[in-house]
C-alpha cells in the first residue's frame, strides 16, 4: 500500500487542479459524498438516529458540509456544528456550506464555546485534515474530547483530527474514529502507531486525482504487503551450493543467555544461509554446540561469562574476513569488554561486502559508546532496536519514542547513517535517502522472549546472501511477522515460542515464492 506525506497530499491536490484542470470543488464534492456513503454503508441502523457533523473552517470542514448535504439527500437527519462562524469560511468550504444551507441544512455556529449534546447515532469528524502541525487546543480540543466521550460511532474525514499525517503522532489529543475515509492514498499517520489506533476501519477512495499528477508525485512510502516483497524472493537455481548463499557470523551469548545465540543462529539457518558460525564465550560453547547441530561454533575466551575483548579481537580478526555478514548483540550482555568489542567491530569489521547488524545488548553497548561512533563504519550497518533500546540510543525515554515512532527512527538514521528498524506493532524501517516503510505483519502473540534474536539472525542471513541491507531488513521483518501469523493461526494466538516461529520460516518464504511464480 503506497503512503503519502501531508506535503505530497497537498501537492497532489495542487497539481490535479492547476496543471491538469480538475476543478477543486469536484474533488471536494466526491470526497464528501464518499464519506456519507461509507458511513451509511457501515452503520445503516445507527444512521437512522441521525448524524452530527463537527466541522472546522478549512477544506476538511468543507468535505463535512458536502457529506452533510448528501445525508439530507439520502433522507438522513443531520446537523452541522461549525467550530467557527460561517463568515470565516472561504473558497470551496464556503461553497459547500452554501449548498448545504440551500438544501435546508441546519448549522450551529460554535465560534466561542462548544457543547455537543449528541443524540445522533453517528458523528462525522471534519475538523482537521492532513495539514495539522501543532498541538490541538481550545475549541477543537474540547470538541474532540466530547466526541470521544459520547460513545457514538465516529467517521473521520481523511484522517482522525489530532493525528499527525506524517508520523502517526497524537498532537495533544485525537479523535478515536471507528471509520476513516481517506482520498487517493493512505497517509503514514493512518498506519503508524499511535495514530493507527485512532483510524478504525480505513477506506481509501478514488476521488478523481489526475493520473499524471500521481505519476509526478510518485509516492515511495509504503505499508508492506506480500506484493511488495515477492520480487525479493525466487526459487534457487539447481546448480547452486553452500557457497552461493554466504557465510554469516553471529556474535552472541553469555553465561545465562546461551539461548539468544541459538535462536539468532537458527534464524540465520532457517533463512537459508549457506553457512553460519556462532562466535560465543567459551563458558557456554558446549551448550550452544549441542543445541543446533547444523551450526559451526567459534569458542572465544571470556571474562566473567561475557566475551573477552582481547580474545575476541584476536580470533575475529582472523575469521571475520571470510564472512559475508556479521550480526552482534543477542545475549552478549553489557560489560567493559562488550562495549569495547562493539566499537572495534564498527571500526574494523564492517566493510562494503560485509555488512554489520547490531541488536539487543550490542545496541545497549553502543549507547555507552555514543551513536556518533557509527560514522566511523566502513560498510553498511543495520540497527534493530525495540523502543527501550531506541530510547537509550537517542537519550530519551521509551514513551517519547512510541509517541512518534517514524520520527524516532528517522532521527537515528540522521545521527548514524545506518539502516534502522524500530521494532513493535507496525515496525518502522528507515534508511538514508528512502521514504519510511511500515510493516504490516505480526501479532501480539510474538511478544515473547527471543523473537528479536530470531529476526537478527534472519536479516544477517539475507545480507550474507548478498542482499542489500535495506532489502534484507524489509524482507526479513515481513517474513518474521508472516511466520508469526502462520504459527498463530495453526497452534493458537498465545503461547507459541520464538523457536516455533523460526521453524515456520521456510514455509513462510515458500508461500511468497509460489505467489511470485503465479
Amino acid at each position: 500500500m503506497k503512503l503519502l506525506t501531508a506535503a505530497q497530499s497537498r501537492e497532489l491536490d495542487r497539481l490535479s487542479q492547476t496543471k491538469y484542470g480538475i476543478p477543486s470543488y469536484s474533488l471536494m464534492k466526491r470526497a464528501g459524498e464518499a464519506v456519507a456513503a461509507a458511513a451509511i454503508g457501515k452503520w445503516p441502523e445507527a444512521i437512522r438516529a441521525g448524524v452530527l457533523v463537527v466541522a472546522g473552517k478549512g477544506n476538511n470542514g468543507g468535505d463535512g458540509f458536502v457529506a452533510a448535504r448528501q445525508f439530507i439527500q439520502e433522507g438522513v437527519d443531520v446537523r452541522v456544528i461549525l467550530l467557527a462562524r460561517v463568515e470565516d469560511l472561504g473558497g470551496d468550504a464556503r461553497h459547500a456550506c452554501e449548498e448545504y444551507r440551500a438544501a435546508k441544512g441546519k448549522i450551529i455556529e460554535a465560534a466561542n464555546d462548544v457543547s455537543l449534546e449528541v443524540s445522533a447515532g453517528v458523528i462525522v469528524d471534519a475538523i482537521f485534515g492532513t495539514g495539522l502541525n501543532a498541538d490541538v487546543a481550545g475549541l477543537p480540543r474540547a470538541a474532540i474530547e466530547q466526541m470521544n466521550a459520547s460513545g457514538k460511532h465516529i467517521a473521520a474525514v481523511d484522517i482522525a483530527s489530532g493525528v499527525n499525517a506524517d508520523t502517526g503522532a497524537i498532537m495533544g489529543v485525537a479523535v478515536s474514529a471507528s471509520l476513516t475515509v481517506t482520498f487517493g492514498f493512505a497517509k503514514f499517520g493512518h498506519v503508524s502507531y499511535p495514530g493507527a489506533a485512532c483510524c478504525g476501519d480505513l477506506r481509501i477512495v478514488d476521488i478523481g486525482f489526475a493520473r499524471e499528477a500521481i505519476e509526478e508525485i510518485d509516492p515511495k512510502g509504503c505499508l508492506l504487503e506480500a506484493t511488495d516483497l515477492r520480487p525479493l524472493v525466487a526459487p534457487r537455481p539447481a546448480n547452486s551450493h553452500k557457497g552461493t548463499y554466504g557465510h554469516t557470523l553471529i556474535i552472541a551469548g553469555s553465561r545465562g543467555k546461551s539461548g539468544a545465540a541459538l535462536l539468532a543462529s537458527r534464524g540465520a539457518l532457517r533463512m537459508g544461509a549457506g553457512l553460519v558460525t556462532a562466535a560465543i564465550p567459551e563458558s557456554v560453547s558446549l551448550i550452544i554446540a549441542a543445541g543446533q547441530i547444523e551450526l559451526m561454533t567459534e569458542s572465544i575466551g571470556d571474562s566473567s561469562g561475557h566475551l573477552s575483548a582481547a580474545a575476541a579481537r584476536t580470533r575475529l580478526s582472523v575469521i571475520a574476513p571470510q564472512m559475508t555478514a556479521v550480526a552482534v548483540g543477542p545475549g552478549i550482555g553489557v560489560s567493559r569488554d562488550t562495549i569495547e568489542i562493539i566499537g572495534w567491530l564498527i571500526d574494523s569489521i564492517a566493510a562494503p561486502a560485509r555488512p554489520l547488524l547490531i541488536d539487543a545488548d550490542g545496541l545497549n553497548a553502543l549507547a555507552h559508546l555514543g551513536v556518533e561512533h557509527l560514522r566511523h563504519a566502513r560498510g553498511p550497518v543495520v540497527l534493530t532496536p525495540h523502543p527501550g533500546e531506541m530510547a537509550r540510543l537517542l537519550g530519551c525515554d521509551s514513551s517519547t519514542v512510541n509517541a512518534d515512532r517514524i520520527s524516532s527512527a528517522q532521527r537515528l538514521v540522521d545521527l548514524t547513517g545506518a539502516t534502522v528498524l524500530l521494532k513493535g506493532n507496525r515496525s518502522v524501517i528507515a534508511a538514508p535517502g528512502i521514504a519510511p516503510r511500515i510493516n504490516s505483519t505480526g501479532n501480539p502473540g510474538m511478544a515473547t522472549p527471543g523473537m528479536g534474536d530470531v529476526l537478527s539472525g534472519m536479516v544477517s542471513s539475507l545480507m550474507g546472501q548478498r542482499m542489500p541491507a535495506i532489502d534484507a531488513l524489509t524482507l526479513g521483518v515481513f517474513l518474521h511477522g508472516m511466520a508469526g501469523d502462520r504459527v498463530a493461526r495453526r497452534i493458537g494466538p498465545v503461547g507459541f515460542l520464538a523457536g516455533d516461529l523460526a521453524d515456520e520460516l521456510p514455509a513462510a518464504r515458500e508461500s511468497l515464492v509460489q505467489a511470485h511464480d503465479e
